[in-house]
């Protein structure tokens, strides 16, 4: 039996997302209140894709973009395919600069190819295909689920669970012009680290979990590591200065994802100056993710662990 699809155009809203916060490499994410629109609606030939906004001009227009991608998959996971849909964005979140694009492409189009058919799956098996595509985890669940996750893989799939951040918590982001490649930063990062390392992460993110929900004046502590940001600082030099910087006066600051994004997570003073390279915002925690709307999958209801269950 083939798919169903509807008539109406649906549109979603995906939040831009920083990873690793500090010592949670690969493993947590953070959803931020910097979007990106996108809509969709079956066509009768082909998929095209207009952009607008960040990456306009410079991303492709037919199938080979990731929103179409993903919601090709997800398409060959419910079953069939349309033959055609017509796809909008409007692209505010920075791209390639640490800060979850490419995830909020996945799971933009994972959640649109959702909103397009009768037929339906869960959180769970959209974070999966998400977390398939985009390679890990970290970024696409808190973009998916919104709020603050803890992600991980278990046997051929990706699970997470959606934990609710103090009130305190209002991160700022230093964007810089340049770009940086997720890639690169993970050729710098070394195949074995220290057994005191790795306890030492292990213990700041344990407390970076609870400081998040419950005690944000222990992020300066929390958010130490060891694991990856300064095997990374070479190759990025400005962002390493600013990030030491900004912890010299106390802010609780770390390398947004792979770079060269700056993330602080506590209140950063007035006197501050950065320099003219970056550009500054402080952003809400985004608690709704990439919902759906103008489908049958509207206003669901969430269970904040729903993609940490086994079905």
């Amino acid at each position: 039996m083939g798919l169903t699809f509807v008539s109406e155009p649906v549109r979603v809203r995906t939040p831009a997302t920083s990873a690793n916060l500090g010592p949670g490499f690969d493993t947590l994410g953070l959803a931020l209140a910097l979007y990106d629109d996108l809509s969709a609606r079956v066509t009768g030939d082909r998929f095209t894709v207009s952009v607008s906004g960040e990456g306009a001009g410079e991303l492709p227009a037919d199938e080979s973009h990731l929103v179409v991608r993903a919601m090709l998959a997800t398409f060959d996971e419910l079953g069939g395919r349309p033959a055609g849909v017509a796809v909008e964005c409007v692209n505010r979140i920075p791209q390639a600069r640490g800060l979850g694009s490419s995830s909020a492409a996945i799971v933009g189009g994972v959640q649109l190819a959702r909103g397009l058919v009768e037929e339906q799956i869960t959180d769970e098996d959209a974070l999966r295909i998400a977390a398939r595509l985009e390679g890990h985890p970290d970024n696409v669940a808190p973009c998916l689920l919104g709020g603050f996750t803890i992600a991980w893989t278990e046997g051929a799939g990706a699970r997470a669970v959606r934990l609710p951040t103090a009130d305190a918590v209002r991160p700022t982001v230093f964007v810089p012009q340049e770009r940086g490649l997720t890639s690169t930063a993970r050729a710098a990062l070394p195949a074995s680290v220290p057994h005191a390392d790795a306890a030492f992460n292990t213990g700041r993110a344990a407390l970076l979990v609870h400081a998040l929900q419950h005690d944000p004046d222990l992020l300066f502590a929390a958010t130490e590591d060891r694991l990856h940001q300064g095997y990374r600082a070479e190759a990025m030099p400005g962002t390493t200065s600013l990030v030491a910087s900004l912890r010299s006066v106390g802010v609780a600051a770390v390398v947004s994802g792979a770079g060269p994004t700056v993330l602080a997570l506590t209140s950063v003073p007035a006197d501050f100056h950065p320099g003219t390279q970056w550009r500054a915002e402080t952003l809400g925690v985004d608690a709704d993710g990439a919902l759906v709307r103008g489908s049958m999958v509207e206003h669901a209801e969430r269970d904040p662990v729903a993609a940490g269950r086994k079905s």
